[in-house]
């Protein structure tokens, strides 16, 4: 696979091709046909040859052939992390229990009681 470490400077023709050189050399390391993927995919020959050239397609039919070639991994990058303000994790910690406290006449807890000591 070719070097996409500035992947800002390609154009959408571009990464489209990028693409297409990924599902490609996918198909061929499972030892698949355009043919035999196309059928598993339940599209056609020249749909898989389209996108291998990088001529585009639709969302949906990139990840029938990611999932189909065992490279859903790839959209692990969209995954979305909340996060956290400073702020938000300091109310958090102050919100846990610093200590217990036992008012009067509180009887104790029963797992309090099966210590003899």
């Amino acid at each position: 696979m070719s070097d996409i470490s500035n992947i800002f400077l390609y154009s959408d023709k571009s990464i489209l091709q990028e693409i297409g050189k990924f599902i490609q050399s996918k198909r061929i390391e499972k030892r698949l046909t355009q043919d035999e993927l196309a059928e598993k995919a339940t599209m056609s020959r020249s749909t898989i040859s389209l996108i291998e050239r990088g001529e585009g397609s639709t969302l949906a039919n990139l990840i029938k052939l990611l999932r189909i070639l065992d490279a859903l991994y790839v959209l692990q990058g969209f995954e979305v992390i909340p996060k956290i303000s400073p702020m938000q994790l300091a109310m958090e910690a102050q919100a846990e229990y610093k200590r217990v406290r036992k008012r009067k006449g509180e009887q104790p807890s029963s797992s309090d009681e099966d210590f003899e000591w």
